[in-house]
């Protein structure tokens, strides 16, 4: 009868914990180990920029260009930005690698929220990987995946 009620607690508290949200720093000591183990198909990384930073600001991702698109097998980085607020509002991601794409400031490398629609249409779900995962498939798509690109290996 003991067992039957500890389980009974624990799966109301699972329950309960799953419409609560999750503290900053959790949430991104989760993404950091996530990112350590590789994702999907590895073409896709992000890690933090300096182990020292307690508060996990500052990342950086790395995307491998899609096969059958100008970005083939070409290695871009980025730079990502977790303000206090994330993950209540989109980290500020910025492209390190020069890189012609229609979300990205040609001058700057900046993601521009209004052209990119998942740091346009943040929610507290999306991670740093779904960002990452989401601009190769916009390097993927046909506005991005013939534009002619900057010379491999400049930076903005």
């Amino acid at each position: 009868m003991v067992t039957y009620l500890l389980k009974i607690k624990y799966i109301a508290h699972l329950i309960s914990f799953r419409f609560l949200a999750v503290p900053r720093n959790f949430r991104l000591l989760e993404e950091l180990e996530r990112g350590e183990k590789g994702i999907g198909d590895g073409t896709v990384s992000y890690g933090m920029d300096d182990g020292d930073d307690i508060y996990m600001r500052s990342w950086t991702g790395t995307i491998i260009g899609p096969h059958n698109s100008v970005h083939e097998s070409r290695i871009y980085q980025l730079k990502i930005f977790c303000d206090k607020d994330y993950p209540e509002k989109s980290p500020s991601v910025r492209f390190h690698s020069r890189i012609n794409m229609t979300c990205v400031n040609r001058e700057t490398g900046v993601v521009e929220a209004k052209k990119f629609a998942v740091l346009g249409n943040w929610q507290r779900e999306y991670t740093m990987e779904h960002i990452l995962v989401q601009l190769k498939k916009e390097m993927a798509a046909s506005h991005n995946r013939k534009l002619a690109q900057p010379p491999e290996g400049t930076y903005f």
